[in-house]
């Protein structure tokens, strides 16, 4: 098991790592410790996911993947990766709504911390979960579903972590479909909302550098009508491109416009390769859609201090959804997502930057991202705050899934 999380910034401070055979074993070592929590594929980039305890991975659970075309639902290993799971789908006939921009994470640690793909008819992939298999505290095995637990469920799903293990998800499948993926150049910045409108996925990047967005990657329907060659003001790439500048091209899905399956389109980069940089750290916040162009303006006076400690910056549209910790709970969202260098101590300055000139747009930053935005704040941002709170109170009173973040930001 990794003794870091993927990007080596956080060292994992467990006294006893484990991964169970079954679900038997699983229950049994929950019952038995006073902290615990599970661990996926470390693509989390602060400590929500660290303990002093036992480190769990699902890893070598049972693999069995489940599908049900009358309720086109998949259930699936929340070990699973979402790249696997994709191939599992198209073989069968059958796709999800989104992905994210990597294929490589678990199904399980995305819909815990509200990770997204991009488009704006679209909501995040905790969206699209119809049902939860966990372990609580005490070691009993619950199942929770959308249609019978309600209110209860829609508190659940981005749990953090926090409310058991969660070793099964059931996820909405829809029917497989083709898409083409192009690069576009020099976006102005007043096209960006007319670029989201433009394709079912529209990821914009930019360097902070100058005053228009460097690259639109268009993920669009194969039946769609291409882009005219002057769309909005950009011009095609005249090759594949890479989103952070200098790192090799065919580590990214197909581009140039050819037609190919959902799950080879919908991520930026390609399973078998390393996704973004490697070396980085992240953060991001989700702002009100209707407030983009406030926003982004609102970080221009720090732009020159974004742009030396930058990588790439991505901006995603996310349709809203009705999940209470969510970052686009009961809202339409602009994601501004920050790929930083890996170095947090100029990092994290240029972090508290743009977190007080987002404070007035109620910023709800990425679960399992780099932030340091304080309790209150982030109480007021989210209308069910109190409730999660209450909830996670309830489902682990003695604090078996605790972490210290999770107690700064939800007390006992």
């Amino acid at each position: 098991m990794p003794r870091r999380n993927w990007a080596g910034n956080v060292r994992y401070a467990a006294r006893r790592y484990h991964r169970p055979s079954s679900l038997d074993e699983l229950r049994r070592l929950v019952a038995g410790s006073d902290r615990i929590r599970a661990v996926g594929t470390g693509h989390s980039f602060n400590r929500f996911g660290d303990t002093t305890g036992d480190l769990v991975s699902l890893a070598g659970l049972p693999a069995a993947v489940t599908l049900d075309p009358d309720r086109r639902t998949v259930t699936v290993p929340a070990a699973m990766r979402y790249g696997d799971l994709a191939a599992w789908l198209h073989a069968r006939g059958y796709a999800l709504a989104n992905l994210a921009s990597l294929p490589h994470i678990s199904v399980g640690g995305a819909v815990a911390t509200g990770t997204h793909g991009s488009g704006e008819t679209v909501g995040n992939l905790a969206s699209a979960v119809a049902g939860l298999e966990l372990v609580t505290a005490d070691g009993d095995l619950l199942a929770v579903d959308r249609a019978r637990d309600g209110d209860t469920f829609a508190g659940m799903v981005v749990g953090l972590g926090a409310l058991g293990v969660v070793t099964r998800i059931t996820l909405d499948v829809v029917p497989a479909f083709d898409l083409c993926q192009s690069v576009r150049l020099g976006l102005p910045r007043e096209a960006l909302d007319a670029a989201f409108a433009g394709a079912y996925s529209v990821s914009v990047f930019t360097d902070w550098r100058g005053p228009r967005l460097r690259e639109v990657w268009v993920k669009q329907r194969a039946e769609d009508a291409p882009p005219p060659a002057d769309w909005l003001g950009t011009t095609p790439a005249d090759g594949p491109r890479h989103p952070v500048p200098g790192m090799p091209a065919e580590n990214c899905t197909p581009q140039l416009g050819v037609p190919g399956p959902w799950h080879e389109r919908l991520p930026h980069f390609r399973l078998g390769f390393t996704p973004s940089s490697g070396a980085e750290l992240q953060s991001e916040y989700h702002v009100p859609r209707a407030a983009a162009a406030e926003a982004l303006a609102a970080l221009d006076p720090v732009a020159h201090r974004i742009a030396p400690v930058l990588q790439v910056c991505e901006l995603r549209a996310v349709a809203a959804d009705g999940l209470w910790l969510s970052p686009n709970h009961g809202r339409d969202s602009l994601a501004i997502h920050f790929t930083w260098i890996a170095d947090a101590a100029a990092v994290l300055p240029v972090v508290a930057a743009v977190e007080e000139r987002l404070a007035s747009y109620a910023p709800r930053p990425h679960w399992g991202k780099v932030f340091g935005i304080e309790p209150a704040r982030l109480a007021a941002a989210w209308p069910r705050y109190a409730d999660f709170g209450a909830l996670l109170r309830r489902f682990d009173p003695a604090g078996t899934f605790r972490t210290e973040l999770l107690d700064r930001y939800f007390p006992r």
